[in-house]
C-alpha cells in the first residue's frame, strides 16, 4: 500500500528509467522509452518500490493515478496486475489479475502523449546512424547568380585568381558539460553513455580534425576542459587559441583558434556585456574579436576581422539581445577600422539566439532597424506568445553606455591642434562618431557593415527549414556565420539564391539539415554527433 500511496501522490518523474530509485535493470532502461518487457521482469522489477518510477502516464496528465498499460497488449476487461506482495486488488479498475499471464508483455509507452514539455512521436528513440552532410560549391560566374554545384569537379569551374586567399571557418556550439547536467530536460531523448564528456570529447575533436578549418569560432567552451583537454589538443593540430570566459560565475566561454600556417595575430579583443553601471545589462555573455594577418609572403594583404559571440539565451529579452549585439559592432568597428576609413574583411560567428528573418537577424543583415513599436519578446523570434510583452522603450540602452545608434563608440569631439605653415593654428576634429541630442531619441538602428549569411535557411526545391539545434525542445536555426560582402539583389522565395560580390566571396558551405533528417539519427547529440548543435562550415576567397 506504501507504493499505492506514493502513485497517488504522484511521487517521482514520471519517465522511463528516472525517478526515485533506479527501479528497471540497466539493459531495460537502455533499451529506451518505448519498449516491452515481460511481466515477470517488470513485476520482478518493481515489487515493493515506487511504481512511479517504472511507469509513465498518458494523456494530459502529468500525475496520472493510473499506469499506462497498451491497449495492444491487454483485453479492456482486465484487471490491474498485482505488482505488490499483499496482491491487494485496487478498487479503480475492472481487470481480472488472472487474465494477465506470466509471459504477457507490458507495453511502456513514450509516444502517446500530449502534456506539455513531452517529445512528439518523431522524437521516439531511434537506431544509432551517421548524418550525412555534403560540401555545396558556389560559384560566381560573371556576378550573374549564386549556382550550387554537386561535389564532383567543381573546383575548376569556380572562378580563379592568382591573386587571392583561400581559407576556411567553423562556427560550432560544442554544449558546455555543465550546461547539459543543468538542463538535462533537453537531452532525454538521448542514452545516458552519449551524454558523458568523455564519451562527446573526442567525437568534437574527430569533427574538427576531419574538416581541418583554418579558423575555429567556439560556443560553449567549458573553462576547465579547455584548459585541460581543450586548448591542448587544438594546439597539438597547429591552433593558436584565444579564450573568453563568460563573466560572473559561468562556467563557460568562447574561443577562437586559428593555425598558425595561415595566419598571425595583430590583436585581441574581448567584450563583455555585463556592465555594473548599466543596469539593463546584467548578463555574462561574452564576445571575442580578434584581428588577424593571413601569411602572404609576396603580396601585401589586408587583415581579417573575425568575431565570435553567444548572445543571452532569454526569448523575452530582445532589448538585452539587442544591446549585445550593438556591443560587439561596435567593438568589431574599432578593430576593422583602416587608416583609409575603410573596413577590413569580416567573418562573425556564434550563436546568436534568434531566427531567420526576426528583427534582430535582419537588422545583422541589411544594416538598419526600426525598433518602434517592437515587443520585446519578438526581436529574436523565438517567443511565439505575445502575453505580458512590454514594448521596447526608445532609445533602449542608456547614454552612460557609451554605444551610438550607429553601433560604433562615442568619443567625446577633441580638438587636435596642429601647427602650419601660417602663424594662426587650424582646429581638426577626430573622426569619431559623435552623438547628437535628436538622435538619443531615435528609435533607428545601423550599423556600418555590409554582412551576409553563407546559409540561406531553407531548402530552396521545397522551403523546408534548414536547422542548426536540434534537442527535445526545439528544432531551429539559431548560428551563423555572416560575412562581408555586397549584395545584389535577393529574389523573393524562402530558399532563394543571392549573388555575391565583393568583399570575401564564399565558395563553398558544409550543407545542413532538416529537423526530419536529425530525428532519424535520434536527435542531437547522438552516438556520432556530440553536441546539440551542428558545426557550420564555410570556404571564403579574400581577393588582394
Amino acid at each position: 500500500m506504501e507504493a499505492w500511496r506514493c502513485v497517488r501522490r504522484g511521487y517521482g518523474r514520471c519517465v522511463v528509467g528516472r525517478g526515485r530509485y533506479p527501479m528497471l535493470p540497466h539493459h531495460q532502461k537502455s533499451l529506451g522509452r518505448d519498449w516491452t518487457t515481460p511481466w515477470e521482469n517488470l513485476q520482478r522489477c518493481c515489487w515493493n518500490r515506487h511504481i512511479s518510477s517504472c511507469m509513465r502516464w498518458p494523456g494530459h496528465y502529468s500525475r496520472a493515478p493510473y499506469p499506462y498499460f497498451s491497449s495492444r497488449h491487454f483485453s479492456l476487461n482486465w484487471r490491474p496486475p498485482c505488482l505488490f506482495e499483499s496482491r491487494t486488488q485496487f478498487q479503480y479498475w475492472n481487470w481480472r489479475p488472472e487474465n494477465l499471464s506470466q509471459t504477457s508483455l507490458i507495453h511502456l509507452s513514450s509516444y502517446i502523449m500530449n502534456s506539455e514539455g513531452d517529445e512528439p512521436s518523431s522524437k521516439r528513440r531511434k537506431h544509432q546512424g551517421t548524418i550525412k552532410r555534403h560540401w555545396e560549391y558556389i560559384c560566381n560566374r560573371n556576378k550573374e547568380k549564386m549556382k550550387i554545384l554537386g561535389d564532383k569537379n567543381v573546383d575548376s569551374k569556380c572562378e580563379d585568381s592568382e591573386n587571392k586567399f583561400d581559407f576556411s571557418v567553423m562556427s560550432y556550439n560544442i554544449l558546455s558539460q555543465d550546461l547539459l547536467e543543468d538542463n538535462s530536460h533537453l537531452y532525454r531523448h538521448c542514452r545516458r553513455p552519449v551524454l558523458h564528456w568523455s564519451f562527446r570529447f573526442p567525437n568534437i575533436l574527430k569533427e574538427i580534425k576531419h574538416f581541418d578549418a583554418d579558423v575555429l569560432c567556439l560556443q560553449e567552451v567549458q573553462e576547465d576542459h579547455y584548459g585541460t583537454e581543450i586548448r591542448p589538443s587544438l594546439e597539438s593540430l597547429g591552433y593558436h587559441c584565444e579564450y573568453k570566459m563568460r563573466t560572473g560565475r559561468k562556467p563557460d566561454g568562447c574561443a577562437i583558434c586559428f593555425k598558425h600556417s595561415k595566419f598571425s595575430l595583430l590583436s585581441v579583443n574581448p567584450v563583455e556585456f555585463f556592465r555594473p553601471d548599466v543596469p539593463l545589462l546584467d548578463r555574462d555573455n561574452v564576445g571575442l574579436v580578434l584581428l588577424l594577418q593571413p601569411r602572404i609572403p609576396s603580396t601585401a594583404s589586408p587583415a581579417l576581422c573575425v568575431a565570435n559571440t553567444h548572445l543571452l539565451y532569454n526569448p523575452r529579452r530582445g532589448d538585452i539581445k539587442l544591446t549585445q549585439l550593438a556591443m560587439l559592432l561596435a567593438e568589431i568597428s574599432s578593430v576593422a577600422h583602416q587608416k583609409d576609413g575603410s573596413f577590413c574583411p569580416i567573418v562573425m560567428c556564434g550563436d546568436f539566439n534568434s531566427v531567420p528573418g526576426s528583427p534582430l537577424y535582419s537588422f545583422i543583415k541589411e544594416g538598419k532597424l526600426n525598433y518602434e513599436g517592437l515587443a520585446i519578446g519578438k526581436v529574436s523570434g523565438q517567443e511565439q506568445s505575445s502575453r505580458g510583452q512590454r514594448i521596447l522603450s526608445i532609445p533602449i540602452w542608456p547614454p552612460n553606455l557609451g554605444i551610438s545608434q550607429n553601433c560604433v563608440y562615442e568619443v567625446q569631439q577633441v580638438p587636435k591642434v596642429e601647427k602650419t605653415d601660417g602663424d594662426p593654428t587650424q582646429t581638426q576634429l577626430d573622426k569619431t562618431e559623435v552623438l547628437v541630442t535628436p538622435e538619443k531619441l531615435s528609435s533607428h538602428l545601423q550599423h556600418h557593415f555590409s554582412l551576409s549569411s553563407v546559409y540561406s535557411h531553407y531548402f530552396p526545391d521545397t522551403g523546408i527549414p534548414e536547422v542548426t539545434t536540434c534537442h527535445s525542445r526545439s528544432a531551429i536555426t539559431v548560428d551563423y556565420i555572416f560575412y562581408s560582402a555586397e549584395k545584389e539583389d535577393v529574389a523573393e522565395k524562402p530558399g532563394a539564391e543571392v549573388a555575391l560580390v565583393g568583399g570575401l566571396k564564399l565558395l563553398a558551405r558544409l550543407s545542413l539539415l532538416t529537423e526530419q533528417d536529425l530525428w532519424t539519427v535520434n536527435g542531437l547529440p547522438n552516438e556520432n554527433n556530440s553536441s546539440d548543435h551542428l558545426p557550420l562550415l564555410a570556404k571564403f576567397r579574400l581577393e588582394l
